[in-house]
């Protein structure tokens, strides 16, 4: 009979992320509609486009959440070698922009795989570090045949390349390594590995490298690599405490390139000014806290890790994100989550709520399911 009880999400989790995703619509048609109306003839085109996979995006999250969390572990393999296939394609039949080969091109829609990969990782380390339990602590049988699928995963990513990514799936795997109970000593003879090979990726293209360094003084390079973060900090300043109000950007009216995409953050500080960019850092924190207390709520070792693995995600990209608009971080292309425009960015994030929220029912199940019980008893 308690197994029929349907705990309820965590509504105040699907009411952040509902505002989020419609302060990045509003926001996108802001920062696109000229740029639209010069592209396409409809200033529309963007927000429009966006819509529709803010339409799609919801309907998998709300799949998502009414599927119980512990499916996942059994999809996981299935997830991961449709991500090892999908990044092979791309590299050989994928759309190639500005010398990244990262999409695959449908009709007027792309896919992106390194997005989706995102999500499988976490599900899969999630499920086979939950399936190991202490035999992660040992390195040959327990952790090696993990960091060879990570290290494939990372190569097939740099190879496209795609800094950015690569940056969050490092992270993502490193968070749910530790939280898995792998050994520290392991984790650091890997990294200290790692490095060499990160570094020569990040040198290796005299452009990746102004890209990575230009942070620390763009004005060497006013028309050149410098030239992206001194419009965003621009825009930052023009918007003073208040901002100039919505639409009334400046910057967006092709100064700052990617207004729309990986510098609406900066569009957002120009016409809502200090007070608005602060509203959504609160509101991405309050995101954070909650699927973080979801996670951790959870009765089952793989929920933990899933859901923690979901929010170091989303964390990573908000904090890579911000921290190149406004010069702290290199700038490593890391779209703002739920607010920038990209379809396969705004799916996988909701996506990945969805599973957050179906945590969030679990954990809100099992207290209804004890709370039944000792009333059982005291009756």
């Amino acid at each position: 009979m308690s197994g029929n009880i349907r705990g309820r999400p965590d509504f105040l989790l699907l009411f952040l992320t509902i505002l989020l995703v419609g302060s990045g619509l509003i926001m996108i048609f802001s920062a696109s509609s000229h740029l639209a109306l010069i592209q396409h003839d409809n200033p529309w085109y963007y927000v429009m486009k966006q819509g529709v996979f803010a339409l799609i995006g919801l309907f998998v999250m709300f799949t998502f959440m009414g599927i119980p969390f512990t499916w996942w572990k059994r999809a996981a393999p299935i997830l991961l070698l449709f991500s090892l296939l999908a990044l092979t394609l791309v590299l050989i039949g994928g759309t190639s922009i500005n010398g990244a080969r990262r999409w695959f091109f449908l009709g007027a829609f792309n896919f992106q795989p390194a997005e989706f990969t995102k999500l499988s990782i976490i599900i899969y380390l999630s499920a086979v570090i939950s399936k190991k339990g202490e035999r992660i602590r040992e390195f040959r049988k327990g952790l090696l045949p993990i960091l060879a699928i990570v290290v494939i995963i990372l190569l097939l990513v740099m190879k496209q390349p795609d800094f950015g990514t690569m940056l969050i799936l490092l992270f993502i795997a490193a968070t749910i390594l530790l939280i898995g109970g792998t050994d520290l000593r392991h984790l650091v003879i890997f990294s200290m590995g790692l490095i060499p090979i990160i570094v020569y990726f990040a040198v290796s293209k005299s452009y990746r490298l102004q890209r990575l360094t230009s942070f620390l003084n763009p004005l060497d390079s006013p028309q050149g690599s410098g030239y992206q973060l001194i419009q965003s900090l621009y825009a930052l300043g023009h918007g003073g405490l208040t901002g100039v109000g919505i639409g009334q950007s400046v910057q967006k009216l092709f100064y700052l390139p990617e207004a729309h995409t990986d510098f609406i953050f900066a569009v957002i500080g120009e016409e809502l000014g200090f007070v608005g960019t602060s509203l959504l850092i609160f509101v991405f924190f309050l995101f954070i806290w909650r699927g973080f207390m979801a996670a951790i709520s959870s009765y089952d070792p793989f929920g933990i890790m899933l859901g923690i693995g979901v929010i170091m995600m989303i964390f990573i990209q908000f904090l890579l994100n911000v921290g190149a608009v406004t010069g702290i971080l290199p700038i490593t292309g890391v779209t703002l989550p739920f607010i920038s425009y990209g379809g396969s960015s705004l799916v996988l994030c909701l996506a990945s709520t969805g599973i957050l929220l179906s945590i969030s029912r679990d954990n809100n199940r099992r207290r209804q399911e004890a709370t039944r019980i000792q009333q059982n008893r005291g009756s």
